[in-house]
């Protein structure tokens, strides 16, 4: 029987004494933890949260917050080789598993010299300039941004135990806000192994962070208008998050991040033997095999002119040709498996809906022949590469949240806009071409319906993060299906835990008041 995997509450670690639910490792099948909250007091975690780990967090300056960040990803940074070790069990590659765990530590880092730069040595964050209201000048006013007084609940999703935990932890601590964190029940035993971690640091007060691996139970019921939910995972979880009373009656503040029908779109300018061309099934071929294709920011319409269908079928094959599935653990391996089984099933009855609008121009989802595994035991699967037939809806409503693409042909530049916006809002859409007329018509006709628009050419491809990877500097989010919400961002990210407030009074008073303050 493998271990139960502890929470920590209430400034101790807490260990459930049923059997819980059995985790197994993704690529070979193996019981790797089991996870369980029974018997847990989530009120007292929430007590715990706005009593102790608040105020104590509230009692640093800004400056002394993003220091305490610096001493944790340093930490982290010096016991990441056990991360990585523990990542190989959730079907990552070694590669994939650096985007999780030296990114998330990396953002946090990010997050650190951030506000060690641009936040004050204070208490108060100000908002824009001070406003004369009185026609003498003795009555001004001042925006301010304060610390919530309440907790923020992260649920994350399993592609990224991580990066997702850090990600949404760093600016929290910064706005001077307390975190539990609720991890998903396949990758746990990852985000439990940093969790450890972040605990023995000590770079943090007692409560600014706690964790509850299982099921949050009741823990909704405890969260009101003070408090923050940033959620990332499905669109349905979010609709059942969204509609709970501690947001519809209580007024929770609630962020959500959720998958999305991301488009790429390649201009009719990048032929074959064009440096954008080659960018282009590079891009596509590298986003549907990094993590088996479980990136919420993965390319799942790939929009490219009705001319160049057969030659980009030829350069994504011969790229994914190359692509080796297997265990992560074999050093040949170059994708790994999907996170779970029941995950791989529901990616392939995507496919076989997605059929009903496609043809299959590359690989086969029911059929893999992993590298050191067992096919029926890990939950691999090979590339998938779908051909749009017809002007049908389900390539852009329909996700196969796996390594699997579908090329969307256009016949012309005037109906890309309508043709991307089909997908009902998204993280991130990516153009690639050398014209600047394509690409600034296409700009303006589909910025509004994505979070984020990555302009890709020969020009910014040696710098280039690339279509899938959010970065800490810029936003990450978008409209509509992708969950209407923001995360990272800089500093509005840390202004998400925060309250917005105006000041009023003389210009003495309000000076003193900001005295510290930027």
């Amino acid at each position: 029987m493998p271990e139960m995997l502890a929470s920590y509450a209430a400034g101790e670690w807490y260990t459930a004494p049923d059997e819980g639910a059995v985790v197994v490792d993704a690529a070979t099948g193996d019981p790797v933890a089991r996870v369980s909250t029974t018997g847990i007091d989530t009120r007292a975690m929430v007590d715990h949260a706005r009593h102790v780990g608040g105020p104590a967090l509230r009692r640093l300056t800004f400056q002394e917050r993003a220091a305490a960040l610096k001493e944790l990803a340093t930490y982290l940074d010096a016991h990441k080789d056990a991360y990585h070790e523990l990542s190989l069990a959730t079907g990552a590659t070694r590669r994939d598993g650096t985007g999780d765990i030296d990114g998330g530590i990396g953002t946090t880092f990010v997050f650190s010299s951030r506000g060690r730069r641009e936040l004050p040595d204070g208490y108060l964050l100000t908002d824009g300039d001070v406003e004369s209201i009185g026609k003498g000048g003795t009555f001004v006013g001042q925006h301010v941004y304060t610390s919530l007084p309440g907790v923020a609940l992260q649920i994350n999703a399993f592609n990224f135990p991580v990066w997702g935990m850090l990600e949404k932890l760093a600016p929290a601590v910064l706005a001077g806000v307390p975190t539990i964190v609720k991890p998903a029940t396949q990758t746990a035993y990852l985000t439990a192994a940093v969790m450890h971690d972040i605990i023995a640091s000590g770079a943090l007060p007692e409560g600014a962070v706690q964790f509850l691996c299982g099921s949050a139970g009741d823990l909704l019921d405890h969260l009101g208008g003070e408090d923050v939910i940033a959620f990332t995972g499905s669109a349905s979880t979010a609709a059942v998050l969204r509609d709970s009373d501690a947001v519809t009656a209580r007024s929770a503040r609630f962020n959500a991040e959720t998958d999305s029908l991301n488009c790429s779109i390649l201009g009719a300018d990048a032929v074959t033997g064009t440096p954008e061309f080659d960018l282009y099934v590079k891009e596509i071929s590298r986003e549907i095999t990094t993590k088996a294709g479980q990136r919420c920011t993965c390319i799942r319409r790939a929009l490219i002119p009705e001319s160049m269908v057969d030659d980009v079928i030829a350069g994504v094959r011969a790229r994914l040709d190359k692509a080796v599935v297997g265990n992560p653990r074999n050093e040949t391996v170059t994708m790994g498996a999907l996170v779970s089984l029941r995950q791989r099933d529901e990616v392939r009855d995507a496919v076989a809906a997605l059929g009903r609008a496609t043809e299959t121009v590359y690989g086969d989802a029911l059929s893999v022949d992993p590298v050191d595994a067992d096919p029926d035991r890990g939950a691999f699967m090979a590339p998938v590469v779908l051909l749009a037939t017809g002007d049908r809806p389900e390539p852009h409503e329909i996700e196969a949240f796996g390594p699997v693409t579908t090329l969307i042909p256009y016949s012309a530049p005037a109906g890309l806009g309508a043709l991307a916006a089909r997908g009902g809002g998204s993280l991130v859409g990516s153009i690639v071409s050398y014209d600047p007329a394509f690409v600034r018509r296409v700009v303006t006709e589909i910025a509004a319906h994505h979070g984020r628009l990555l302009v890709l050419d020969r020009d910014s491809a040696g710098e280039s993060t690339g279509h899938g990877t959010p970065m800490p500097q810029l936003v990450h989010g978008g409209p509509g299906r992708a969950g209407g919400g923001e995360e990272l961002g800089g500093m509005r990210a840390v202004k998400h835990f925060m309250l917005r407030t105006a000041l009023q009074g003389s210009p003495a008073v309000i000076a003193a008041l900001l005295d510290g303050s930027s």
